[in-house]
């Protein structure tokens, strides 16, 4: 029996999602849980691997199992066990030619980023804080010629695994609410700190450094070299997955949470 999950959690309190010999990431945690729900081991695959501090309102993960429980077990069971800044939302029973990552059809990010001079303290590790203004009209400029087939080498860490760097963005946002500047990525799929290195280049933009049409440069040049520094993983979410319809997931399979932070 394939299982899939819904999964939330604060990334600050986790060195990442993969599973390592430490035992503190998300995986490790989730797995431990369900192992004591299912009587037995359990291995989980996830929709994308998060960086330690980087955080999830809708992460999806699925994993195989021979005994037969409630959903809610997979729920409220599975809470009973684990740490405060990590929940199951919701679960469900899938074939198993479900996958939680090649099943998935795009991915969405926000970042939230506190723009102010004096950086957060209640929602530090939270939200990214940049203390200088920025001009949120040249970034929501220079987001929009993100949008399309790219090749987006010059966004990718050097330790990147994916097998292409083409990516198709379907949207690239950036608007002001308050003191936060909020940055939205949908794409088919995203390189290894792609989103960060992306916030790093459009902060560059809206603190006047370069042009809006400087990201086209970037995107062109294909080299990691001429960018903006990687930007801190602490206003990175990940808030959707998306999957075909027919699957019997939550919303038709769009799986779409905004992360829900005190915007003034």
């Amino acid at each position: 029996m394939r299982i899939a999950l819904g999964v939330e959690y604060a990334g600050d309190a986790f060195r990442g999602w993969q599973s390592q010999a430490n035992a503190l990431t998300v995986q490790d945690h989730l797995e431990a849980a369900l192992a004591g729900i299912a009587g037995q081991s359990v291995r989980l695959h996830c929709a994308g691997r998060t960086d330690a501090g980087v955080h999830a309102t809708a992460q999806v993960a699925h994993f195989d199992v021979s005994v037969v429980r409630p959903l809610g077990a997979w729920v409220r069971g599975v809470n009973n066990k684990l740490p405060r800044s990590v929940a199951v939302r919701w679960a469900a029973e899938v074939s198993e030619t479900f996958h939680a990552r090649f099943s998935a059809v795009s991915r969405r990010y926000r970042y939230v980023l506190h723009n102010a001079p004096v950086r957060p303290a209640i929602l530090s590790g939270r939200v990214g804080w940049f203390h200088l203004p920025l001009n949120e009209h040249a970034m929501s400029d220079a987001a929009a010629r993100l949008e399309g087939l790219h090749d987006f080498s010059s966004f990718r860490a050097a330790g990147c695994q994916a097998k292409s760097p083409l990516k198709v963005m379907h949207e690239a946002r950036v608007h002001r609410q308050g003191e936060y500047v909020i940055f939205d990525f949908w794409a088919n799929a995203f390189l290894h700190h792609m989103v960060r290195n992306l916030v790093g280049a459009l902060v560059y933009v809206g603190k006047g450094t370069y042009p809006p049409a400087w990201v086209e440069e970037l995107l062109h040049a294909r080299d990691r070299v001429h960018a903006a520094p990687t930007f801190p993983a602490d206003g990175l979410y990940l808030c959707g997955v998306e999957y075909q319809p027919h699957w019997p997931l939550p919303n038709e399979g769009r799986i779409i949470a905004v992360p829900r932070i005190p915007l003034s």
